[in-house]
């Protein structure tokens, strides 16, 4: 965590050398023109989750040449789905043919175990950092809502050494296991829940129904945040002492878009920024984020095919020139 309380820390000097505060304005991110750095048959398709290792690695979640048929049918992709990079933007290794339908969300634990959700197979998967399946949860193919079954699982946390499983596209719950994959209990009070995470104090769920729910690791509901002025959060990161970023895939209009949020531990908002990748088409989507230790934010925008690289400390600080 002492990552990410440097973060934190520069987020609050950032905001006070110039940031616009709470102020409902929305500075255009500086991406890095230069990352990634892929060979050309590394293309992404459509990629969906990101997520960074301890050792800084990054790995991209695609689902290029997808079966849109859902159930037990469903094809499995040909194609290799995890891309692992570092930082500097390098393809270091690819796997992940032929295992997945439609994959979703992409989370790194504490062990740098790879989580995957597939909303077309019904389940979600372990993997080690090289790729080797360790654990499935869920039937292949058969929904449901109960402890052995999902309802389209879209991302997974970790907290207090339970997995977490935000199950929501037509279960509207969350799922608590233990490591090893024994169902343990579901939580409601969620209505659209998206992207999932966890402190050590707190769980947050962006549910793009609404807004942020805030949660204490036992499920208890404890706050929302951004009911007042977010658009559809799609996902939701920690960034170190009590802060949060928030992405926004689409407005209250439900049109697209990449809106990426910073509120303070007390809810309120530090500052807003427009994390939209490419302007000259209108399908630019904030899908998933993840954010380094070193303060780099990697951006999936599933609408354009691209995952892009900022600074965090410098998102939402207006150029005053």
């Amino acid at each position: 965590m002492r990552g990410l309380t440097i973060i934190a820390s520069a987020l609050a000097l950032a905001a006070c050398s110039g940031g616009r505060g709470g102020r409902e304005e929305a500075p255009e991110v500086v991406v890095d023109e230069s990352w990634p750095d892929l060979p050309d048959s590394a293309v992404f398709g459509e990629p969906m989750a990101v997520d960074v290792d301890s050792h800084g690695h990054i790995f991209i979640l695609h689902r290029s040449g997808h079966d849109d048929t859902d159930g037990e049918g469903a094809e499995t992709i040909s194609e290799l789905t995890v891309f692992m990079l570092a930082a500097n933007g390098k393809l270091l290794g690819k796997w992940g043919a032929d295992t997945f339908a439609a994959p979703h969300g992409l989370s790194v634990d504490e062990d740098d175990k790879i989580w995957i959700t597939d909303t077309g197979r019904q389940q979600v998967f372990r993997f080690s950092h090289e790729g080797s399946e360790e654990l499935v949860l869920g039937e292949r193919g058969v929904a449901g809502d109960d402890g052995q079954h999902f309802g389209g699982p879209v991302d997974v946390a970790f907290s207090q050494g339970r997995v977490l499983v935000s199950d929501g596209l037509s279960n509207n719950r969350i799922a608590v296991f233990d490591r090893s994959g024994n169902f343990l209990e579901q939580w409601g009070g969620v209505t659209q829940p998206r992207g999932i995470a966890a402190d050590g104090e707190r769980v947050y769920v962006a549910d793009a129904g609404a807004n942020v729910r805030v949660f204490s690791p036992s499920g208890e509901m404890q706050d929302e945040i951004g009911a007042d002025r977010s658009g559809k959060p799609f996902a939701v990161k920690p960034v170190g002492s009590g802060y949060i970023l928030v992405i926004e895939g689409r407005d209250r209009q439900d049109r697209p878009g990449a809106i990426g949020r910073i509120y303070r531990p007390d809810g309120e908002l530090e500052r807003v920024f427009d994390a939209g990748v490419d302007h000259r088409t209108a399908n630019s989507i904030g899908q998933d984020v993840a954010v380094g230790r070193d303060g780099s934010v990697y951006l999936v925008d599933s609408g354009t095919g691209r995952v892009v690289k900022f600074e965090l400390a410098a998102a939402g600080v207006a150029d005053e020139d």
